[in-house]
Order: C-alpha cells, then structure tokens, then sequence
C-alpha cells in the first residue's frame, strides 16, 4: 500500500485537512450550548427545553454516525466528508432563519446533528488507510486537536457573538467560519489511495453490532462512555444559568470563557498518556474518576472561584477517563474493532443527549444542586460500571 508518511507535503496536507474538519463539526455541533440562556428567553422555554438545541444534535449524530459509516464502505471516504461539511455549513448559516419558532430551530439543529456525522464517522478510517502506521500518531493527534480546538472556539466565540449582537449572528458566522474551514478540507485532501470499495450488507451489519452488545465488557465500558459525556454536557450547559442568575449576574461574554476550561483536556490527554505506560490504564482510570468526582463535589459550594475549580478538576478527570474507556474498548472487542469504537462514540453522544436533558428536569425543580447531585450518582456508577468491566475480564481470562 502507499502510505502518507511524517515530514511530506501530503502529510502536511492531510493533517491541515483533518484539523480544519474537527474544528468546522465541533465549531458548529457546540455552538448552541452558550446560547442556551437566550433561548430560554427569547423563545420563553424553560432550561431544560433550551437545552434541546444541543442534546438533540448530538443525538441525531449518534445515530447518523453508524449510518454513515456503513455507507463509505461502499461509496468512499473523501466525497461523504466533504459534502457532510459543505451541508452542515449551509445548515448553520440558514438556523437564523428559524425566527421566532423554537421548533424550527430544534429541526434545523437535529439536521445539523445527522448531516455532521459524515466527518467523525469516516476521519479515523481515512487515517488508518491512508497514513503509515508510524505517522498515525501524529495525525490522529492534529485531527483530535481540531476537534477540542473547534469545541472550545464554537462555545465561546457563539457566546461572544450572542452578547454582542443576538444568537442569529452566532450562529451566521459561525456557519460562515465553518464554509471557509470545508473549503479547506475539500481543497487539501487528496481521494484515497488504500480503500477498497466493499458490498453493503445489513445483516452483516447487524450481526455484528449484536456480538458487541452481547459482550458484558463491551456493555459496560459503552455505559461508562454514555454516563461520562452526559455529565460533560450537563454542567457545561447548566453552568451558564448559573453564572448568568443571582447571586452572580456575571455578563454572558465573560461566562463564555468558562468554555476555555475545556482546553485542561489537552494537558490531561498528555499526562494521561505517561501515566498508563507507569501505572496501567486500570489505575489510571480509577485515578481520572477520582478527581473528575472531587470535581463535582465542590461543584456543591456556591462560589465562582469553586465552580472554576470543580469544573477544572472534572475536565481533567473526564478526559483521563474517556481516553482510557475509549482504548479499553478496543483491546475488549474479540472483532470488528473499529466498529465497536464506532458503537462506544454512539453511546457516547447518545448520554450527552439524553442525560444532558435528564439533569435539566432537576434543574426545574433544584436548580444548580439538582444537576450537581444527579452528575454525582452518574460519577458514582461509573466506579461500579469499571469494576464490573475488570472483574468480567479477569473471568474471562480465567474461564479462557
């Protein structure tokens, strides 16, 4: 095969192209979540129903990913990309014209969900079959880099904008960002080189999707990966009704750095990494819940100082924690593991969408404590559902 290898111009391109299309999905999947208090306002629904513009994206990209990815089996990589990008774009320019229907908006959002799942769907096979093994590396960690960089810059620039101006000229010029972005990934990316075109078949399909669900490991870790993202989504979407009420009454530019937190990602994601290589990824994963818990307990104690410290201290154990779940996904599944990656990112943003709006119902009736404390059961369950995992794994060595 002809791979793309570190230190030539098609790699530089490559990872140019990948970095513009994790920044231009998750610019726009988050663009709602700062906005989410001039919804509430502006269309005069509760929080929780506010939140909808967010959790029903990533539910429709949950689902649509599986799709898609079953789709460039047959069809190809580059050309389901691109256009992916191209109709997320134009989505998000044509959501101010929604008006003054909320359901509109939440039609235009849920669009935006299945139409983004082209990209993240099909970017990690494209790696894997067109880069060498030895510059996978580095390429995945550029493309990855593109996906926290657009999550942090579509919170904050669309809460920026959404102070300035209205959540209509949010979401314009983010959409408007985001054409330049697909541009660029349309531009620089070359069509594949390695894939090779192979019959869709749906039983297949589905045959195997069954074998993963049947594996108790498998299960586990998945419900692990859904109650993780649902508590990211929870506090960061919650917080700002938080900072933005009394006591505080902080402006909602300023409220919109919070997002920057996000970023403690990048150091976890590299001390992350050393850890497991000295300690193992089971401890380390113990280790990353530990603190993402610790987080959300002095989440309790109502100061900006502590909610800036417990959100830190989530953030980081949060990104500990889905890294290794996410590799402990791959090292358990017996076949098919790049679809068993793909069922665990579905889970994933599956718990984004429902328990981010489950933690909204607690916030009608107990405000910030109700979403802390419901973020507290799930850290909780996470410890129990990790246990699980390793004393099944050990039996199956065993009985194996």
């Amino acid at each position: 095969m002809d791979f793309i290898e570190k230190g030539t111009p098609a790699f530089n391109k490559v990872s140019i192209a990948f970095f513009a299309a994790g920044f231009n999905t998750f610019a726009i999947l988050y663009t709602a979540q700062p906005l989410m208090p001039e919804f509430s306002e502006a269309f005069n629904v509760t929080p929780a129903t506010s939140s909808l513009s967010l959790t029903l994206t990533t539910l429709a990209l949950a689902v649509s990913m599986i799709i898609f990815g079953s789709i460039s089996e047959a069809v190809g990589r580059k050309q389901i990309m691109v256009g992916s990008m191209f109709a997320a774009s134009l989505l998000c320019v044509l959501t101010p014209l929604s008006g003054e229907s909320f359901t509109m908006l939440l039609i235009l959002r849920t669009l935006q969900g299945v139409v983004l799942a082209g990209v993240p769907s099909i970017a990690m096979a494209y790696i894997n079959e067109e880069i060498h093994p030895r510059s996978m590396p580095l390429a995945m960690g550029l493309y990855i880099s593109g996906n926290s960089l657009g999550a942090v810059f579509g919170r904050v620039f669309s809460g920026l904008m959404g102070d300035v101006f209205n959540w209509q000229i949010a979401f314009l010029s983010i959409g408007l960002i985001s054409v330049i972005a697909t541009i660029i990934f349309w531009k620089l990316l070359n069509p594949s080189r390695n894939f090779r075109a192979q019959k869709l078949s749906a039983g297949s399909l589905l045959g195997t999707l069954i074998g993963h669900m049947k594996n108790p490991v498998l299960v586990s870790l998945f419900s692990v990966g859904f109650l993780l993202m649902g508590m990211n989504i929870a506090l960061f979407s919650y917080v700002t009704f938080v900072l933005l009420g009394d006591p505080f009454y902080i402006n909602q530019s300023i409220v919109s750095w919070i997002f920057l937190i996000l970023l403690i990602g990048t150091v976890s994601s590299t001390v992350n990494g050393s850890l497991v290589v000295r300690l193992g990824q089971e401890k380390v994963l113990y280790l990353g819940l530990t603190i993402l818990t610790a987080g959300i307990l002095i989440l309790f104690i109502p100061s900006v100082l502590t909610i800036i410290l417990g959100l830190s201290l989530f953030t980081y154990g949060f990104f500990a924690s889905h890294s290794v779940v996410s590799g402990l996904v791959g090292r358990n599944a017996q076949k098919n593991k790049a679809q068993a990656s793909s069922l665990y990112l579905f889970f994933y943003y599956v718990g984004a969408s429902l328990l981010g709006t489950f933690a909204g119902l607690f916030w009608v009736s107990h405000y910030w404590p109700g979403v802390v404390f419901v973020n507290l059961i799930a850290a909780l369950l996470c410890f129990v559902l990790v246990t699980v995992a390793i004393r099944l794994k050990s039996r199956q060595k065993v009985s194996g």
